[in-house]
């Protein structure tokens, strides 16, 4: 079975626009896809846009959707965008073509998650200044209030910072959000050690806290956070290796942050996970959405990692060529 087909099966064709919410339906309100060419030629800024860089083929969207996908998390860079500091002007030319992606996904009823896949970093260096970041937000986000089928992630991936300056920026992340006048969208917040669904409750930041020591005090005036963890399903979670530890991983790396999810009246996405092109890897991912469809009241989506042009012969088989 190709993951495309094995992902669409998983999901909801329904477009819902409803804001999310505890659900009695077995089903998730969101399947889809990664879509990465846009944060290509890291740390070449601000690169030639076909050398360096590119975006995704729009017509691609269409494939998707047809086949049941609803969501599609657009890599891109900061620095691209805002290339002289984080709050200084935004880009025009970068900004035209993520404005291209995200209003043809949207005019066709689907969603765009905006996300600048950064790290928790802005040219190499770990952001510590919460009201540029505010600012850095409120400038994009200003860009998308009136689209309701537009989610902000605060950032991809924060790792090997302190716990609490993590929670910090998240929080100045949606108090820029909101300030821009984009409060009605939802809003995913990251964690600390690349937000690892498995170790949510056990890795600690810099200053010995861990996610859940940190991100569950998060607030917004709107109500509509959604916490987005990452799993991958090799040996260390890195995704480096097509090899799946088993075919119960999955659902065994999600057992910890569910039962924080559900203590803490928190809802959660799967905003990265892959597994090889094998068959053991096939059954851990179908155990892994399998057991977020039984745990539908706190799993709002997953989000398969990854499509692109430019990812050739990648370990994980990109869906682009299925």
């Amino acid at each position: 079975m190709h993951f495309i087909t094995l992902l669409a099966a998983a999901g909801t064709v329904a477009l819902s626009l409803a804001a999310p919410q505890k659900r009695a339906s077995s089903r998730l309100r969101f399947v889809g896809i990664n879509e990465s060419g846009p944060e290509f030629g890291d740390g070449k800024y601000p690169g030639t846009l076909g050398k360096d860089y590119t975006w995704p083929t729009l017509s691609t969207y269409d494939t998707y959707i047809a086949k049941g996908f609803n969501v599609f998390r657009i890599n891109f860079s900061m620095e691209r965008l805002l290339p002289n500091s984080l709050t200084g002007s935004l880009d025009l030319t970068y900004l035209a073509s993520l404005n291209e992606q995200v209003n043809y996904i949207t005019s066709r009823g689907a969603y765009a998650m905006v996300q600048p896949h950064n790290y928790g970093r802005y040219y190499g260096n770990i952001i510590t200044d919460a009201s540029a970041f505010k600012a850095w937000w409120q400038t994009v986000a200003a860009q998308f209030k009136s689209n309701n089928n537009v989610i902000f992630d605060t950032n991809n991936e924060y790792n090997t910072m302190a716990g609490a300056l993590v929670a910090t920026m998240n929080q100045a992340a949606i108090d820029g959000i909101r300030a821009a006048g984009a409060t009605t969208q939802i809003i995913n917040v990251e964690g600390n050690s690349w937000t690892g669904a498995w170790t949510w409750t056990t890795s600690k930041g810099t200053d010995g806290l861990t996610n859940a020591d940190t991100m569950g005090s998060l607030t917004d005036p709107s109500n509509n956070l959604v916490y987005q963890m990452h799993q991958y399903l090799d040996s260390d979670g890195s995704g480096t290796s097509t090899a799946c530890v088993s075919a119960t991983v999955g659902s065994e790396r999600l057992v910890a942050a569910t039962n924080w999810l559900r203590a803490n009246g928190k809802i959660g996405l799967i905003g990265e996970f892959a597994g090889g092109n094998n068959a053991q890897c096939q059954s851990a991912v179908k155990d892994m959405l399998a057991y977020m469809q039984a745990n539908a009241d706190v799993w709002q989506g997953a989000i398969w990692w990854a499509a692109g042009p430019w990812w050739a012969d990648y370990i994980y088989r990109s869906v682009e060529h299925e």
